[in-house]
C-alpha cells in the first residue's frame, strides 16, 4: 500500500519547509520592519541609534514569532542620503542546506537603510 509511504514523504516535506530559512518570508519581515520604523523619518544623526535599534527589535520579534529552529543575527545600517558611497561585505562558514541570509535596502528622500538577517539552524 503506497498511502503510508506518501504520507511520510509529505510529512517530511512539510516538516522541512516549516524549519527552513525562507528568504522571501524574511525579506517581507525586514521590509515591514523598516517601513514601520522609518516611513516618516527624515535623516537626523541624533535619531539614527534609536532607529537602528527599533528596526532590529522589530525584525527579531517577527522572526522569533515564526517559531523556527534558528538563531538569528540582525544588522542594520542607516546613512544619510547625500551621495556618499558605502561598500560592505560578509562571509559565512555554514550549512547551505539549512542556514541562510537576506539583505534588504530601503530608502526615502533623506536616508538609506540596509538591514541583513542571518539565520543559523539550531
Amino acid at each position: 500500500d503506497r498511502t503510508p509511504r506518501t504520507h511520510f514523504i509529505m510529512d517530511d516535506l512539510q516538516s522541512s519547509e516549516e524549519s527552513a530559512f525562507v528568504a522571501e518570508d524574511v525579506n517581507n519581515i525586514i521590509k515591514d520592519s523598516m517601513d514601520g520604523c522609518l516611513q516618516q523619518a527624515s535623516y537626523q544623526a541624533i535619531k539614527v541609534s534609536q532607529w537602528t535599534s527599533n528596526v532590529i527589535e522589530q525584525c527579531l520579534k517577527r522572526l522569533i514569532s515564526l517559531n523556527k529552529p534558528f538563531k538569528y543575527i540582525v544588522t542594520c545600517v542607516i546613512m544619510q542620503r547625500n551621495g556618499a558611497g558605502l561598500h560592505s561585505a560578509s562571509s559565512c562558514f555554514w550549512d547551505n542546506t539549512s542556514d541562510g541570509s537576506c539583505t534588504v535596502r530601503w530608502e526615502n528622500k533623506t536616508l538609506y537603510c540596509i538591514t541583513t538577517v542571518y539565520g543559523l539552524a539550531i
